[in-house]
């Protein structure tokens, strides 16, 4: 396979803000809060969010917790930091910080996507774990899982939000494709047609994704340590599991 180039984190990450709505993120933020204060064993008033890019779920956690967040890209941070200037950043790839202190919950979201084997998988939930006082809760959630994959798919989608300036239009291409179904990667490659005062100019970038079963999500969770409990997601467009995952 070859490198990920993954632009949209770093040069092209201005396009997040003027893509979607932070208010899109509002009911998946508040059902994440429901999950931790349901299975929480100690009252709750920290959170981190590990791969926290712009801070869209952020900007609504911060109603209920005091959130830190954590990203690899600087540029997604800065983008965070704009969106949610009262709350605390580290740069840190998810795999291996130590901020040598403990949350009361924790939140991995699609950045999870990012680990391409099990080990790393593993890795991140020991992490998580690392980082989480006992009793406390980590939500996790798989954007897609080898059992439901589609072998080469297309969506199209158009930048909309509020924050769009009017002389930008974007229109984003994403096509996903495994070239192998016997490892656990997919690839995604994403064309970006942005307008600018009318003028196109075209853009491309490329991101090698993890691909696993719900059982290795299942296992790797137990083996990190945690109890797991599985719901059904609150997002419309997707039938996979959320995970409320208990420290013991």
């Amino acid at each position: 396979m070859k490198n990920n180039i993954n632009r949209l984190y770093n040069d092209l990450a201005w396009l997040w803000p003027i893509w979607e709505d932070v208010e899109e993120y509002r009911r998946e933020s508040e059902y994440f809060t429901e999950l931790i204060k349901r299975y929480s064993k100690i009252e709750v008033n920290s959170l981190s969010d590990m791969g926290c890019g712009i801070g869209k779920f952020i900007y609504h956690l911060k109603q209920n917790f005091v959130v830190t967040g954590i990203d690899i890209s600087q540029d997604m941070l800065s983008n965070a930091k704009k969106l949610n200037p009262e709350c605390t950043f580290h740069q840190a790839d998810m795999r291996d910080f130590n901020l040598k202190q403990q949350f009361d919950s924790v939140l991995i979201n699609d950045s999870i996507t990012y680990t391409t084997n099990q080990k790393e998988l593993l890795t991140t939930f020991q992490n998580a774990y690392k980082h989480l006082k006992a009793g406390g809760v980590m939500v996790a959630f798989p954007d897609f899982c080898r059992e439901s994959f589609p072998y080469n798919s297309t969506e199209v989608s158009i930048a909309r939000a509020s924050l769009k300036p009017d002389n930008i239009d974007v229109t984003f291409v994403e096509n996903r494709f495994d070239p192998n179904p016997e490892d656990e990667c997919f690839e995604t490659t994403l064309i970006y047609l942005i307008r600018e005062d009318g003028k196109l100019r075209v853009e491309h970038d490329f991101h090698i994704l993890g691909l696993f079963t719900l059982d290795v999500w299942r296992k790797l969770l137990s083996e990190a340590g945690f109890k797991v409990n599985e719901h059904k997601s609150c997002n419309k467009t997707t039938d996979l599991p959320v995970f409320a995952c208990v420290k013991a």
